[in-house]
């Protein structure tokens, strides 16, 4: 809005209707002290400012609107028919005043120069507001420093007080901060202690992590400086994610020497144990099976069920034996796969007949759906009828309530897919990623079925070493899917 201040109506008049031809929004004022009061409530792009007015004159209303931080850029045009001399339009420039137009006034002339001082006006508010948004903004930024500064601060000193060697890393994998604990392995912040010649590069490992913003686990042997011997670490390094983006890495190395030999004597306690069952579990499973057939006796007869209740603990004390050897020979890394081709839907319909005729006393139906797997396979088949068999006897065991259990096959380009589906207790998914661990159990059903936690454990190495995948969905109360592929090639 423009103000137009004179104290002759005919003046304003004219004035007016001249600027609102051209689209400005006029208002007037008859004298300074109108125009005082006028500019101190509303906001104007421009004054047109008479100079001679009784009262107040021009001048003075221009300095006194200077004074004022609200009004001192508001551009200020004196119009002046008897001031004239050139000290008066001097005078009307140090008060304030950014032109001075005399009287007659040309209308061409006024409105070109009303155009630009309020073109300019406008850029100045626009530039106004471009640098308030700009203070707005490094006012956030300073803010969000600060802030991250103190999250830092917070993080290096949660490391420092840990037992570990910690630290941290920007998004490119460059450390920024150590904690002293470092100091006892390394001399240096630039590069990671010194592996174990065998060990894999942690490096390497972390750059492979790195391009799918993924964490990294695994285990090196460090030594402490001027220290010759080597013990087990376990290296974990996360991601902290800023939306889709890496912001910063952190990560930490934890003393695990102590857990790996216990774990290495428990292994092979584990293996001596086992092999010195077998041969005395073996002598009594041969005598169990040579009594019942040298002593003729009637299946109603009580000795018949006792010695039909031995030979079934022993099958279930051998087959623990057995599990047990296995996994002394895969912590030992002997547990080798006797691959050749064979039938899947033969190996499958036997699978299924061995579980019903072992589960006679309870009812019980698997159902088959999905494809026909009519090609040869090349893996172990013994050791694939051993997966199948601890999968069913899984969907059995865990859902005593039901007398269902399905098998599902898919046929795929490369690979086949076999499902068992039970309708059973389920597991909690923050349990589910530890399932397949050796000696894991739902604490849930530890206390209601028996085991050791190592049948899915064996299932998982099989698999592996057959170049498949495996894994489980399931849902608590709804039942649980385990499966596992197979690749044809």
């Amino acid at each position: 809005m423009i103000l137009i201040v004179d104290d002759k109506p005919e003046n304003v008049y004219s004035l007016k209707k001249l600027l609102e031809r051209k689209d400005f929004s006029v208002d007037t004022a008859l004298s300074g002290e109108e125009a005082l009061k006028k500019v101190l409530r509303k906001d104007y792009a421009l004054i047109i400012l008479d100079v001679q007015m009784p009262g107040i004159d021009g001048f003075e209303v221009a300095e006194t609107l200077s004074g004022f931080s609200k009004t001192r850029d508001i551009p200020v045009i004196f119009l002046s028919a008897v001031n004239t001399d050139k000290k008066f339009i001097a005078k009307g420039y140090a008060s304030g005043g950014i032109d001075y137009v005399t009287k007659p006034v040309d209308p061409d002339i006024l409105l070109l120069k009303v155009k630009t001082f309020y073109r300019l006006y406008e850029q100045t508010l626009a530039l106004n507001e471009i640098q308030q948004a700009l203070r707005s903004e490094i006012e956030v930024r300073k803010n969000a420093q600060a802030e991250l500064k103190a999250r830092v601060d917070q993080l290096h000193l949660i490391l420092e007080s840990l037992p570990q060697i910690a630290f941290t890393a920007n998004q490119d994998g460059q450390i920024d901060f150590v904690n002293n604990k470092w100091f006892r392995y390394s001399y240096t912040t630039d590069a990671f202690p010194a592996t174990h010649e065998d060990d894999p590069s942690i490096w390497e490992e972390w750059s492979e992590a790195m391009l799918t913003h993924s964490p990294l686990e695994m285990e090196v042997r460090l030594k402490e400086i001027d220290v010759d011997v080597f013990r087990f670490f376990l290296l974990r390094i996360t991601p902290i994610m800023e939306g889709d983006y890496v912001h910063k890495w952190v990560g930490t190395f934890t003393d695990i020497d102590d857990r790996k030999h216990v774990e290495k004597k428990k292994d092979e306690f584990l293996s001596i144990a086992s092999h010195e069952l077998k041969t005395p579990l073996t002598s009594i499973k041969a005598y169990a099976q040579l009594l019942d057939r040298a002593i003729k006796i009637e299946p109603q007869d009580p000795a018949f069920t006792y010695i039909s209740r031995v030979q079934t603990q022993v099958g279930k004390l051998n087959s623990l034996v057995t599990d047990l050897l296995d996994i002394s020979k895969i912590d030992n890394g002997k547990l080798k796969m006797n691959k050749k081709p064979f039938h899947f839907e033969t190996l499958l319909t036997n699978v299924v007949d061995t579980i019903c005729h072992t589960h006679e006393g309870t009812p019980l139906r698997i159902e088959r759906t999905g494809d026909c797997i009519d090609r040869c396979i090349v893996g172990d088949e013994i050791r694939i009828e051993q997966v199948l068999i601890n999968y069913l006897t899984n969907a059995i065991k865990y859902a005593p309530d039901s007398d269902r259990v399905l098998i599902k096959t898919s046929l795929y380009d490369r690979y086949v897919q076999i499902e068992v589906t039970d309708f059973g207790i389920g597991i909690p998914e923050h349990k589910q990623k530890d399932i397949f661990h050796k000696f894991y159990r739902v604490e849930e059903s530890s206390l209601r079925f028996q085991g050791l936690g190592i049948g899915l454990y064996i299932c998982s190495e099989i698999v592996r070493q057959h170049g498949g995948q495996y894994g489980l969905r399931s849902q608590l109360g709804e039942g649980s899917t385990f499966y596992f592929t197979l690749p044809l090639d």
